[in-house]
Parts: structure tokens; C-alpha cells; sequence
């Protein structure tokens, strides 16, 4: 058995994401930006937390953390790179170093660009990939700290996953997303069809998220991009949009 994967909608925009290893009922979370809600899903999960499990430093993605360990006792995962300004780690990983959930294996994954010592989480058995703030759905993250060049490479280590793989990332930004996404390739027939079903999720409360990594590959220029150079200028054009 390997491990599923629950969205955990947290402050205004942000997703938490709650895994459980089938084997063992050990349960993660990662990225708890607010204590409430998560502490609500894991109590109707069966209350537990063991692991908790973070991509970067942002207080949207670290703020529940105090909360959930002092409840649980939950271990707490993240990169070394970036422990000076993470809550206390009981595990510090670097890029290539295996995390367990239960019996269910991830890899850790280097993913600059949006924050230096940004990671993310990839566990094979079950096609879960735990982004952060690096790749959106139609979308990547913002360039705060690190350059183009940093988010192309983290890009391109996530997009040669399989393309089954889950990609559940840290924000609900996929409708502002698709619709600059749709300035940059306008001829995309799949991309079209993405964003009426992301408009049609939206008008219904639902959430856009998990999507497959292969969707992504057809609709979202960000891992489309084939040129550092490609990337900085739709990322530029990003920044500056406002559709």
C-alpha cells in the first residue's frame, strides 16, 4: 500500500496537504499554515500527526507548526539549507535524501527559485509530488529570492517525474493563473479546456488541486518554457498582469 494525499484548505488561498501511509496509518502534513483547519482534518482523520513536513520558510506554510507539534508530538522535516529560519527540525534533509511516512518512501528534491533552500517532496508509491511554492497548476512561484535561472533547473528536475504524478502545491492560484496562461499560448487547445474546467471548479467551491504532472506538461508554459531566457520573460509578464 502506498500513501494517499488530502488537500487541507488553510487562510485565504493556501493548502496544507495531508498524507496517510496505507501500511502503517502513519499520517504527514505538509506545509500547515494555519493550526485550525489542519488540526480539524487530522482529528477526523483519527488524530494523529507524526510528521510534519515543510518546503520553506514562509509564514504561510510554517505557522501552524507550534500548534500541531506541541499536540501531537510530531516530528518536524525540512531543509537544512534553510533550519535558521524554519521551526526547530528533528530532521534536517538535504536534495537526494530519503524521508519516510510509514513505510512509504520520498526523495527530496531541490527546488530554488521562489526561496533558496526551498524543497520539495516526492513520494513514488502512490505519484504524490509535495511542490510548495515552486510549481502551480498553470503556474510557477514567484522569483523573492532566487533568479530564473534557479526556478528553470528546479522546473525541470520536477517535470521528468511521472507523468501520473500528483502535483499538490501550496496555493489555490490556478483560476489568475490560467488566465495569463492563456495570453502566453492562446492556440492550446488543452489549455483552454483547463481553464473552463478550473472556472467551472471555482464557480462550484471546488478546488482545482491535485493535478497530474502530464496535464501540466500541456497546458502550463512555466514547465513549457524552453530557455532560462523563456521562463524570465513569462515570469516577467506575470508580474506584471493584471487579468
Amino acid at each position: 500500500m502506498a500513501v494517499t494525499v488530502q488537500a487541507v484548505p488553510c487562510l485565504s488561498d493556501n493548502y496544507a496537504w495531508m498524507l496517510r501511509d496505507g501500511a502503517t496509518g502513519t499520517v504527514a502534513v505538509c506545509d500547515p499554515g494555519e493550526a485550525a483547519p489542519v488540526i480539524e482534518a487530522l482529528e477526523a482523520a483519527g488524530g494523529r500527526c507524526d510528521i510534519i513536513l515543510l518546503t520553506h520558510h514562509h509564514a504561510d506554510h510554517i505557522d501552524g507548526v507550534a500548534e500541531i507539534r506541541a499536540r501531537y508530538g510530531s516530528k518536524v522535516i525540512g531543509a537544512a539549507a534553510d533550519a535558521h529560519r524554519l521551526p526547530k527540525l528533528d530532521q534536517a534533509v538535504q536534495p537526494g535524501d530519503t524521508v519516510l511516512v510509514g513505510a512509504t518512501a520520498g526523495t527530496v528534491i531541490d527546488s530554488p527559485g521562489h526561496t533558496i533552500g526551498h524543497v520539495a517532496f516526492h513520494f513514488p508509491q502512490g505519484g504524490v509530488l509535495l511542490c510548495g511554492d515552486t510549481l502551480f497548476s498553470l503556474g510557477c512561484g514567484r522569483l523573492l529570492e532566487g533568479k530564473a535561472a534557479d526556478m528553470f533547473r528546479a522546473l525541470s528536475l520536477l517535470k521528468v517525474l511521472p507523468p501520473e504524478t500528483l502535483v499538490c502545491c501550496g496555493h489555490e492560484y490556478t483560476a489568475s493563473n490560467a488566465r495569463y496562461a492563456l495570453t502566453v499560448e492562446p492556440g492550446n487547445a488543452a489549455l483552454r479546456a483547463r481553464a473552463a474546467e478550473v472556472e467551472a471548479a471555482r464557480a462550484a467551491g471546488q478546488p482545482t488541486l491535485p493535478v497530474t504532472l502530464g496535464q501540466e506538461l500541456e497546458t502550463n508554459p512555466f514547465l513549457r518554457a524552453a530557455s532560462v531566457e523563456e521562463l524570465a520573460r513569462i515570469r516577467a509578464g506575470k508580474d506584471n498582469f493584471r487579468g
